[in-house]
């Protein structure tokens, strides 16, 4: 599952937010180890350690010392948020500005979405 196209570290951080947001985390919930990743995924804790970090300072995960680290309350909503604004970025904006240089207005290309979805 991991790959070349970015750091491990970050693939490690991305895997539990998504996670998050899927729900095979739950908010209050102990996620895996240093120990439990790196030995799944063959790789070494400070890679690890470096990804766990990165979602401790965003304010995803809290650790409990000496039990471990469990994702935080409102972790799935803020993820949710940010997805959403980053969604419009990547994939609203460039749709509608495609259509306004077709000649399309909003009521056409929603005619066009419900089209593609039947």
């Amino acid at each position: 599952m991991l790959d070349e196209s970015q750091p491990i570290f970050q693939q490690i951080a991305d895997m539990i937010r998504d996670d998050i947001i899927d729900g095979e985390f739950e908010e209050t919930e102990k996620v895996p180890s240093e120990n439990e990743i790196s030995q799944f995924y063959n790789i070494n804790r400070a890679t690890v350690r470096k990804g766990l970090q990165q979602l401790l300072d965003e304010n995803l995960i809290y650790k409990k010392r000496g039990i471990g680290m469990f994702v935080k309350e409102g972790a799935k909503e803020s993820l949710m948020k940010e997805r959403q604004k980053q969604y419009v970025q990547d994939y609203i904006k460039p749709l509608l500005e495609e259509g306004n240089r077709l000649g399309l207005n909003l009521d056409k290309i929603i005619q066009l979405m419900k089209e593609e979805i039947k």
